[in-house]
């Protein structure tokens, strides 16, 4: 602990913002960095605590606080504030592979167990760890490491998303030859075209994927692994990673995209979006129109369902198409500005969070796009087919269930509905083409606490095993699954 007093001396100071009337031009990152000197006091103001909650992970109220890498935060922190970035980075990179992919997307589950947030503000720990790598990037302590000695054993893995990328490079780095398949044009997963580019530029990706290759992983883009291609892959590798994801989204049962013009599920409308943003000449708006190529919400009125990250994603991408109206509905009650008293430190609070999309909808719009405790209940098409307007009903829980509320019903003009409402489980041919079972959670069945596949060479990691979740989660399934491969193809793993 560097500085004693530092959690007294100094107050929080997250990194700056650019104004929405600004940010909303582009599809820029918008968080401006801290100078050197005000990150290392705010590094200053951990505490390093004797019991440091921040890198527990521990599961409270039905909820994990703390982060699931067991980042070693206290120690890192105290470099930052020493000026030590070198071996503030070595101990960061110790737990986390891709720390530049955390320090942006994360909700920090860190902050949220940080002991300074007990009375007062957490910790920056989030924008000290993207101060961390990107430092690191800078000045040149990131460089490709490749392995000396090769075990000779092989690798594939299936999806290049944040857990498919974790397998491969802590295998990799072990000394085995490893081959990542990816039916997209580009790795990332979810990273790459699920999360816009404002939050996550894709150079920061492309960044990863380039060093990764010059340690000696082999990418395969545009290779959707069918029935037919697992069994060339098991007769050629010695262990298969399925790292595929759980893309199967859940349906809106008013509201098919299949049958209704105009509704799209939120993944495949920005999944377009950032295709054409690559294609175009620059990341402005005037540019993605010029490409074209995806769905325009200029001058419509639309309306998001799901009150989740990717629906606040999708906030923000219509907005900086132009669109004439957001509305964006939650099934679930508003939840409280201040922890409630049966939501204690430190545990996640359950807590009014107010995030970029939203802040950018109130500046256009003069009001919070949030409708709480509502869902479609109807749309209305024209004789075209396209969605005209829908029809709301409030909803709450009777005996444990979700029910609707007679007589609560509002019609809402509505040209595009996006559907974030989360997914259910990996798509079924992903699971087929392997021939697995998947659990009633639509998750591939493994041995208990592990993430083999009984009596095969098969194992799976990342939301195909976990379920729906966070980038972190996802990484520290990577890095769990790949000991327990290392383990299966040496008898014994030093990761």
């Amino acid at each position: 602990m560097g500085k004693e007093t530092g959690f007294l001396e100094y107050t929080r100071t997250n990194n700056k913002d650019v104004p929405p009337e600004e940010r909303i031009l582009n599809f820029e990152e918008f968080h401006t960095p801290l100078d050197t000197e005000s990150r290392r006091k705010q590094a200053a103001r951990c505490m390093n605590c004797g019991v440091p909650f921040c890198q527990s992970a521990m599961n409270l109220g039905g909820m994990v606080t703390g982060c699931p890498l067991h980042n070693l935060i206290p120690e890192w922190n105290d470099e930052i504030y020493k000026g030590h970035e070198k071996h503030a980075f070595d101990r960061l990179h110790k737990t986390s592979n891709f720390p530049e992919f955390t320090g942006r997307v994360c909700p920090a589950l860190c902050e949220k167990a940080c002991m300074c947030g007990q009375n007062g503000d957490a910790v920056t720990v989030h924008d000290n760890e993207l101060y961390l790598v990107e430092t690191a990037f800078a000045k040149g302590y990131i460089k490709p490491l490749i392995p000396t000695i090769r075990s000779g054993k092989k690798v594939a893995v299936i999806g290049a998303g944040p857990s498919g990328l974790a397998v491969a490079d802590d295998l990799n780095h072990r000394g085995h030859y490893v081959e990542v398949f990816e039916r997209e044009d580009e790795v990332g997963g979810l990273l790459m075209y699920g999360i816009p580019n404002m939050k996550l530029d894709k150079s920061v990706i492309k960044r990863r994927r380039k060093l990764m290759e010059a340690e000696g992983v082999l990418f395969h883009t545009g290779a959707n692994i069918t029935k037919e291609e697992s069994t060339a892959l098991l007769s050629k590798f010695d262990a298969v990673v399925l790292c595929c994801g759980a893309k199967k989204a859940r349906p809106l049962p008013a509201a098919d995209p299949e049958k209704v013009k105009g509704v799209y599920y939120a993944v495949d409308f920005l999944t377009k979006t950032t295709k054409a943003l690559l294609k175009a000449e620059d990341r402005t708006v005037e540019a993605l129109k010029e490409e074209g190529g995806y769905i325009d919400a200029a001058g419509k009125n639309v309306v998001i369902v799901g009150g989740g990250d990717t629906g606040n994603d999708c906030i923000g991408t219509v907005i900086r198409m132009g669109a004439k109206s957001v509305t964006a509905l939650e099934m679930m009650p508003k939840p409280p500005v201040e922890r409630a008293a049966n939501n204690p430190w430190p545990e996640w609070p359950k807590v009014l969070k107010t995030d970029y999309g939203h802040e950018e909808a109130i500046h256009v719009f003069e009001s919070d796009p949030r409708v709480y405790e509502t869902t479609v209940k109807s749309v209305t098409t024209d004789k075209k087919g396209n969605i005209k307007q829908i029809e709301t009903v409030k909803v709450g829980f009777k005996g444990g269930k979700l029910v609707q509320i007679a007589g609560t019903e509002k019609t809402l003009k509505c040209d595009i509905l996006l559907i974030a409402a989360g997914f259910i489980g990996c798509e079924d041919y992903s699971a087929e083409a392997f021939s697995l079972k998947t659990s009633q959670r639509g998750t591939i069945v493994t041995d208990i606490d592990s993430y083999h596949i009984p009596n095969t060479k098969v194992f799976s990691a990342g939301d195909m095993h976990r379920g729906q979740s966070l980038v972190v989660w996802a990484i520290a399934e990577g890095k769990a699954c790949a000991k327990e491969v290392d383990e299966y193809l040496m008898g014994y793993t030093n990761l």
